[in-house]
């Protein structure tokens, strides 16, 4: 039985864009951050096996629903290699991420709630604000009013 060339199975960066949708320049920023590779031709071209497209597909899916990038990476870390993410992948990470996604969902309406107080009383004290000092935390950094720490500045220069 023939083999079909190894060529055949791959895409360049345009095809890749096309088919998924995602610009060049993201495929590109993907590959830098370890999300998808590429082999290069002798030309120095890339080639994204086709694999590269459910890993897109799932990179920009798991992006839409709020995962850091970096959190992406490590769940495809753990794939072995040259293996695209599956249906159960999904489930299992989904699951994982789902707990996280619920605690941010709850932190912003929180947030929210908390910037209705703020703008009904529009004090934003260093002292009380949760928006400006949640639970005190700049309390049990330092003392006095200062959110941010001074700051040395260079001396100026004298021409």
């Amino acid at each position: 039985m023939p083999q079909i060339p190894h060529s055949l199975h791959e895409l360049t960066v345009g095809q890749l864009a096309a088919r998924s949708g995602a610009a060049v320049s993201a495929l590109h920023f993907y590959e830098s951050k370890g999300l998808i590779s590429s082999r290069r031709t002798s030309g120095n071209q890339r080639r994204y096996g086709r694999d590269a497209l459910r890993r897109v597909a799932f990179v920009r899916a798991a992006q839409r629903v709020g995962i850091p990038l970096a959190t992406i990476r490590e769940a495809l870390a753990e794939l072995p290699e040259g293996r695209t993410p599956t249906r159960e992948d999904w489930a299992r990470l989904s699951g994982v991420w789902r707990a996280e996604l619920d605690e941010r969902i709850a932190q912003l309406g929180r947030l929210r709630d908390h910037l209705t107080d703020c703008i009904g009383c529009g004090c934003l004290s260093l002292e009380n604000c949760v928006l400006s000092n949640p639970d005190d935390i700049s309390g049990e950094r330092m003392a006095g009013s200062r959110l941010m720490p001074e700051r040395r500045t260079a001396p100026e220069s004298r021409d």
